[in-house]
């Protein structure tokens, strides 16, 4: 047995020209794995492998590559194999792959398929690119409520090889309005002799063709569904969406939402294969729109240039005043945004929002000021250190805490509901927005405290 791992194996067995050595390496392989292996040769290697699949493998194999990948495979392979292996892709993964591909690329492939594919696929590329219709397979399985038990069985039998799931059926009227969808194991476990209609609830849930992506993301995970109906405008079954397809939307989603609440612009394909420039461009808007914030905190301590030149004790702390603030704020605004992702809470949910973050932020900034106060209190060198008035000055740092903690929590939690009810994505009001904000506020409430506690002493 070799000892090479397998990668190395392949790739051995690949240079050496042993082709039927390579297909026994690879027949017991699962589908994943095979993509797996195949991403990492280089495109020559890669190619040569794709080739000694067995044909009725490549398709399914094709399926699970990424899409520049696929693109590369494409261009390379004749265009009768192209063919077969666009015919045996499922409709969602066939929509998303001529997405993703070049323009001169999808129109070559869209030549290539028979009249019935090719309509498929002009109908669903009509919809929105958010659309869940690009998302959607039309092969569902479909029975009628008027159908026995087993009936419906032997439907299933005769159609279910060409559906994406059988795992949920769905129950149609004459004229193809959805009115129940039915998990499998329901119709197994009844009485052959009993009808559809026996076994109905009429409850079930579904999505348009033109909801947003998202949508599908929430309705799945609310109604715990492997697969869910997609209707039109008049409850017309369209076809279905499925547990895999949605996963993809649920990272890419949330991919989206981490990078914009870094502070800027999403990246429209995996960071590896962003042009530099585009990365640049997508980065450097927000980070100079943040620079030109940031100089307001210059301009903030330059009003109060007086009393730092008489308390020069007061600037040791203005790094911890703001970052503090700048912390809470970020922390409050992760939590909103995320809350609102996930529907935990709406727009109208803003009075209970600020009722609770004000007290939050009430309750971190006193455990802030506690920790400050004393820190300068028991330090040994604390009069050398900070002056004779060294009580007054932990006291306008502690109030100060309070003060730009509760403030930095405030408008974090606040931010993304303006942003949401001005029609925005709430995660543009990102981590590095909140706290630039903060940062200028943060030094007024600083000041504006020193100027009271210490009056008459420092100031």
């Amino acid at each position: 047995m070799s000892t090479l791992p397998v990668q190395e194996e392949i790739k051995d067995l690949i240079h050496a020209r042993r082709w039927a050595e390579l297909k026994d390496a690879i027949s017991g392989r699962v589908a994943p794995e095979i993509a797996g292996m195949l991403a990492t040769l280089d495109p020559a290697e890669r190619m040569l492998l794709f080739r000694a699949l067995p044909r009725d493998r490549q398709s399914e194999v094709f399926a699970y590559l990424e899409d520049p990948q696929q693109n590369e495979l494409l261009k390379n392979l004749t265009n009768e194999d192209a063919r077969r292996i666009l015919a045996e892709l499922t409709p969602d993964d066939r929509t998303a792959l001529l997405e993703e591909l070049p323009a001169e690329v999808t129109q070559r492939l869209m030549a290539l398929l028979n009249p019935e594919d090719l309509r498929e696929a002009r109908t669903l590329l009509g919809y929105p690119e958010e659309s869940v219709g690009r998302l959607m397979t039309p092969d569902a399985v479909a029975t009628r409520p008027d159908w026995t038990i087993q009936q419906a069985i032997d439907h299933i039998r005769t159609h279910g090889r060409d559906a994406e799931t059988v795992n949920m059926i769905y129950v149609v009227d004459e004229r193809g309005r959805l009115i129940d969808d039915l998990r499998l194991r329901q119709i197994l476990l009844a009485d052959p002799h009993a009808t559809v209609e026996s076994i109905l609830d009429r409850t079930f849930p579904s999505l348009r063709a033109t909801d947003d992506r998202e949508e599908a993301v929430r309705v799945m995970k609310q109604y715990d569904r492997v697969a869910l109906p997609v209707v039109d405008s008049g409850g017309y079954l369209l076809g279905i969406v499925t547990s895999d397809d949605v996963l993809d939307v649920a990272e890419a989603e949330a991919t989206e939402d981490i990078q914009k609440m870094a502070g800027m612009e999403a990246l429209d394909m995996p960071y590896m294969r962003t042009p530099f420039f585009e990365m640049v461009r997508k980065r450097g808007g927000w980070l100079s729109a943040l620079f030109l914030g940031e100089m307001l905190t210059a301009t903030a301590m330059g009003y109060f240039e007086n009393e730092i030149g008489r308390a020069v004790v007061l600037a040791l702390f203005i790094p911890l005043i703001i970052s503090s603030g700048g912390n809470s704020g970020s922390q409050a605004a992760s939590l909103i945004i995320r809350a609102m992702a996930v529907q935990e809470i709406r727009v109208r949910d803003w009075w209970r929002v600020m009722s609770r973050e004000i007290a939050a932020g009430l309750a971190l900034g006193a455990i802030l000021g506690s920790i400050a106060m004393l820190r300068i209190l028991l330090w040994p060198t604390r009069e050398t250190l900070y002056g004779p008035h060294y009580f007054l000055v932990a006291l306008t740092v502690s109030v100060s805490l309070v003060g730009v903690v509760t403030w930095g929590t405030l408008a974090g939690s606040m931010m993304p509901f303006v942003f949401r009810a001005l029609g925005f994505d709430p995660a543009v009001s990102s981590s590095p927005f909140v706290a630039t904000l903060v940062d200028v506020t943060g030094i007024v409430i600083y000041f504006t405290v020193a100027l009271v506690t210490l009056r008459g002493t420092l100031l």
